[in-house]
């Protein structure tokens, strides 16, 4: 049977909090997924990620739903800093992963990508991510600055450049150099979506890292996550490979 916690610390903040589903497994190689919700960094909560638990328990993959502060409670200094304090927490309550992994879909996405930019210097410790899935994503924030999803988040141009992934690469570079990237776009996304995406993966490719992009054929913004409830999805098991668990 497998077990949830729910609500679990990562920071004294309220919005602070993991849900963690953990399969019925006494192996000691375990691997563990984290994954961090979209919604336009204002919409939606981990409430809604379990989903993506249901074919990865079944393969013996912990996941973990990351909760945050979003709009206009958090901004996205606060947001960044949050999901980059709860990987690290992960990894000091869950010492024992033989392997981490990132899934972030759409702002979700872009703050995984974060992650991956993080100067690890600042903090305890330094996880060692091995992969990430970023889907759907947004990797420069400028183009949304003077869009409505903006007006919760009120960031000036200066706040939105610092927290862009697409500007932060050499750090990326530095942080994650061994880690294996997927970024995926829906057939159906938006053309600004699938521009970003595109963009951003021939820069990470540029940069010499170990990128991959998958254009999921028939997925709109929204059903290329849904799907990964499905064991056959595509990339369910892109990811399940990944991990050695296919």
């Amino acid at each position: 049977m497998a077990q949830t916690l729910l609500n679990v610390p990562y920071g004294e903040g309220d919005g602070e909090k993991l849900d963690v589903y953990i399969p019925n497994i006494n192996s000691l190689d375990v691997h563990l997924v984290v994954y961090i919700h979209g919604g336009y960094w204002q919409f939606l909560s981990k409430e809604e990620s379990g989903f993506i638990a249901v074919p990865l328990i079944d393969k013996g993959v912990v996941v973990v739903a990351v909760g945050y502060d979003i709009a206009p409670k958090g901004n996205m200094d606060l947001m960044v800093s949050q999901v980059r304090r709860s990987i690290v927490s992960v990894v000091q309550q869950y010492s024992h992963i033989s392997g981490l992994y990132l899934c972030g879909h759409s702002a979700g996405a872009h703050l995984a990508a974060m992650v991956l930019s993080t100067d690890w210097s600042q903090y305890s410790i330094t996880p060692q991510i091995k992969g990430a899935f970023l889907v759907s994503g947004i990797y420069d924030l400028l183009p949304i600055l003077s869009t409505y999803v903006n007006e919760p988040l009120k960031m000036t141009e200066e706040v939105a450049v610092r927290n862009s992934p697409s500007k932060l690469v050499p750090q990326l570079k530095l942080s994650s150099c061994s880690c294996q990237i997927v970024v995926a776009v829906a057939e159906n996304d938006s053309p600004e979506f699938r521009k970003q995406s595109e963009e951003f993966y021939k820069t990470l490719e540029a940069s010499g890292l170990n990128v991959t992009m998958e254009d999921v054929a028939n997925t709109d913004h929204f059903s290329i996550i849904e799907k990964l409830v499905d064991g056959e999805y595509h990339l369910t098991k892109l990811l399940l490979k990944m991990m050695g668990k296919s």
